[in-house]
Parts: C-alpha cells; structure tokens; sequence
C-alpha cells in the first residue's frame, strides 16, 4: 500500500471511532501516505494528527451535489491506490468507485458496493446481545484483508497548545459532563443531569462540555444544580481541547454520543448513560476503567431505534427517568 485514503463522512463519534482503522494501516504500513475524507465540521478532531498527510473536507450541507462533485474529482486527481469506505450510504460509494483507485474497500450495505474489489457485511448485533459487534470491529473488516483479524482502539491526538488552553481547568481534581445529544431519546434529561451534580461529590469542580449550540442546556444545569463549582463550558473548546480535558479528569460522564468515544480515544475514566439506544449496537465504551448505565429493567420498547428519535414515542421516557444516582455514583466508593 503505497497512498490510501479512508472515508467516513458521517458524524463526529463515527470518525473517532475510524481513527482505529488509521492506528491499524499505519501500523502495517509506516511508509504509506494516510489521507482521511470527512464532512465540514468534523475536520478539528483530525487537526495535527501524527498518521495522517492531508485532511480532506466534503461540505455536505451547501450545495451538497455540486461539492461532491468537486471532491470527487479532486480525489481521482491524486492517485489513490487504496480506498477504504467506513461510509454506508450512496454518496461515499461514489466518491469510491470514481476514485480510480486500484483497490477498494467497504460495507456491503453500502449501494455502490458492487464495484468494490472486497466488501464486507456491516453487522448489528441483536440488542442484548451477550457478545456484541463493536463499530471498531466492523470497520476493522474493511481492512483486515492487507492488515490481520486483530483491532486497534481509536486515538486522538491534542496539540501541546490544546493541553496548554485546558491547563486553568486542572488546578485540582474535577469531573466532566457531556449532557447533551443530537437526538432527544438518546439525551439523559437535564433534570436528572442536575440531579447528579447535586449528589456528586463537592470536593470536585464540574465542567460541562459541548457545542455552541448546548451553551442554553449548560446554563440550566448550572442554574438547578445547586452547586457552585459547576462550569458551563459548552461552546468554549474544541474537539480536541474538550478531549484533552475529559483525559485527565476524575470521572467523564457521556449519553451515547460523541463524547462517549472522546473518552475512549483518550483512555479516560467514563460513565456512559445509554437511554432509548443499547451498547450492543456498537458503539459502547471499550476501555476497562468504563462503565455503562441503563435502565434495569427489560422495557419492551427498548431500543425503540438505532439513533434516537425526537421524542419519547410512548411518552413515559422511563429508559431515561428509571435511571438512578445511585447507579451513576458507583465510582464514588472507591475514592471514599
């Protein structure tokens, strides 16, 4: 393999969890050129990565047909001789056939598979599954034939000045929360997150992590909790500055989303709270000082969906309002 190029165009915790796939090739290929194809808005987790050359960007959002085009057009131009698609859908396929890359690789679910030279099954476990397929290990699939059967964990990489900005946060020993998601069934409510920071213990300073977009759900959270060292973040630090942060902090909590797979990438302590989604899907924790936190009881509408829904369809929520402080403090006894 001498100039590759994986895909994954999807949304910020899928290309986290990609980042496997280039620890792998660069591992059996040192020498090889790593190019990395992702949507715009996702491009500041991949900023400075060691194993990757060029960060290519795909504006999805604004005239979307007219800058595939453009992409793919600039993807032909460089000469791939691998490509690996960890994108399931259409557009990704196409960019892949016109790639005019001599080997090409990716999921059978993907429409454009047909032309692929090998694809693999994109497997989803049953939803209690006792030996779930991770994300990592489907991806792993797409690569296997010129690496080995074996997976590597995902990894970002901070800059120096990332872990120089996130310094202040760290004069003592803190915990970060994460309490937002894109999807309302997949978002432990903020009453309940204000709940938790009541409870947790006071010696630690809590911050709230997030986008732009969560400043307002921070704001509540911080206003309702009833504790003073409460620091609403979101909106304040970057992909990888946020990352930085969650590795060096006591315990990280997470919904299924995003910055469940920071945590990850960074080997850092994680409480992951699954609501309306299960872990068998494949996209849970994978590191040993993890743990998840669901409902207890088996709820005959869960998982009512693979990626959330809008809202509660049986209007009860109990994935979400069954769940305990208790459950979400099990790390406090061993640091008492």
């Amino acid at each position: 393999m001498k100039k590759a190029l994986v895909i994954q165009t999807a949304f910020t915790g899928d290309v986290v969890l990609a980042t496997a796939a280039i620890e792998k090739l660069h591992l059996h290929f040192p020498d090889a050129q790593i190019d990395f194809l992702l949507r715009k808005g996702n491009e500041g987790l991949l900023q400075g990565h060691p194993f990757i050359k060029n960060l290519l960007v795909w504006d999805k959002k604004t005239d979307k047909l007219a800058n595939l085009r453009k992409i793919t057009g600039q993807i032909r131009k460089e000469g791939y001789t691998h490509v690996f698609n960890l994108h399931r859908f259409s557009s990704s396929g196409i960019i892949t056939i016109f790639s005019g890359a001599k080997y090409k690789a990716g999921f059978d679910a993907n429409p454009m598979s047909f032309c692929y030279n090998r694809k693999v099954k994109h497997l989803f476990s049953e939803p209690y599954s006792a030996n779930p397929v991770h994300e990592v290990q489907r991806n792993q699939a797409v690569i296997a034939e010129v690496t080995d059967n074996n997976f590597a964990l995902p990894r970002l990489y901070p800059s120096p000045a990332d872990y120089g900005l996130i310094k202040p946060y760290q004069q003592a020993p803190y915990i970060c929360i994460a309490p937002s998601s894109v999807w309302f069934t997949k978002q432990f409510p903020r009453e309940k997150w204000a709940e938790l920071i009541a409870e947790l213990p006071e010696e630690y300073p809590i911050y709230l992590l997030g986008a732009p977009g969560d400043k307002v759900l921070g704001e509540w959270i911080c206003s309702n909790s009833g504790k003073h060292k409460t620091e609403n973040l979101c909106g304040k630090l970057s992909f990888l500055q946020s990352a930085a942060l969650m590795e060096g902090a006591v315990m990280n909590y997470a919904n299924d989303s995003a910055p469940l797979h920071f945590a990850t990438a960074m080997n850092a302590p994680l409480t992951a709270v699954f609501c309306s989604t299960v872990p068998a899907f494949g996209f849970g924790p994978m590191r040993a000082q993890a743990r998840v936190v669901e409902v207890t009881e088996r709820l005959t509408c869960r998982p009512c969906g693979l990626h959330g829904l809008k809202a509660c369809p049986k209007g009860h929520f109990k994935c979400a309002m069954n769940i305990t402080n208790e459950q979400l403090l099990w790390w406090t006894s061993k640091t008492t």
